[in-house]
């Protein structure tokens, strides 16, 4: 004979953990909020700030950026690599 299942307890569902996110959103993104501050390939400090060690792009997500901003970084990240200021991977 076949047996049945057992239904589940409820508390596993109530006993659920709400996770906290780590990333905060602001208002605006770092080169939004600087209006002088241009992304450009030469200044490869700030560009260093948003890859991973091992040369990846962070998300917009994770660096904060806007679509408008991410877009320049990814261009101007490209001309870096293009002129051996910074590697394509680490």
């Amino acid at each position: 004979m076949a047996r049945r299942k057992q239904p589940r307890s409820r508390s596993r569902s109530t006993s659920k953990r709400k996770r906290k996110s780590r990333f905060y959103e602001q208002s605006k993104c770092r080169f939004c909020r600087d209006k002088n501050k241009e992304i450009d390939y030469k200044d490869i400090a700030s560009l260093s700030k948003l890859t991973t060690q091992q040369g990846k792009l962070f998300s917009r997500k994770r660096s904060g950026n806007c679509a408008g901003c991410q877009r320049k970084v990814k261009l101007a990240v490209k001309r870096a690599r293009f002129l051996a200021l910074m590697p394509y991977v680490g």
